[in-house]
């Protein structure tokens, strides 16, 4: 009953714009990954753009090399994971920025973060103007699912749907 009124909730908010704004698909056509790209790449890939208060950073990945930890600003420039706000694996991963400020994210396998795959996000205070639609992560093509992170709030699963089910929270 708890998954069907948060499931609600989420719905409502998303249909009257709280949770609208740009779609950032992090590392453009590289993706989330260490792949052919230099040390600074996230740095010079955060550079040119402005993030706003309700934009989504979506992070796609093959989750068997990779994954996402989001950490406060001493374990990212250490590229420590062993305190980390949060750990997602899907392959297919976003998080909606909340607030303004900073947010850090870095791949906790060993070695990637040392290599350039961390990931600074300045966010200005204002919200994205609203878009007309309604963030969602795109469906996975490594994993067969996806998570959200909403502002370290609410965090949820989306499952290949069960028999009879649409999706399932955890």
């Amino acid at each position: 009953m708890a998954a069907v009124i948060l499931a609600a909730l989420l719905a409502i908010s998303m249909a009257a714009g709280i949770c609208q704004g740009e779609v950032y698909k992090v590392g453009g056509e590289s993706g989330w990954t260490t792949i052919n790209i230099t040390s600074d790449f996230y740095s010079k890939w955060t550079a040119s753009r402005d993030f706003n208060v309700g934009d989504v950073l979506l992070f796609q990945y093959n989750y068997k090399f990779h994954n996402l930890v989001r950490v406060s600003h001493s374990n990212f420039n250490s590229c420590n994971t062993t305190a980390p706000y949060f750990t997602l694996s899907s392959g297919n991963d976003s998080f909606v920025i909340p607030r303004a400020g900073h947010f850090y994210f870095l791949c906790g396998v060993p070695g990637h973060c040392q290599a350039g795959q961390k990931l600074d996000v300045r966010v200005l205070g204002a919200p994205s103007p609203s878009s007309g639609r309604a963030p969602a992560p795109a469906s996975s093509k490594t994993s067969g699912s996806s998570s959200s992170y909403y502002g370290g709030w609410i965090s949820w699963k989306l499952l290949p749907a069960a028999a009879g089910a649409t999706f399932a929270l955890y």
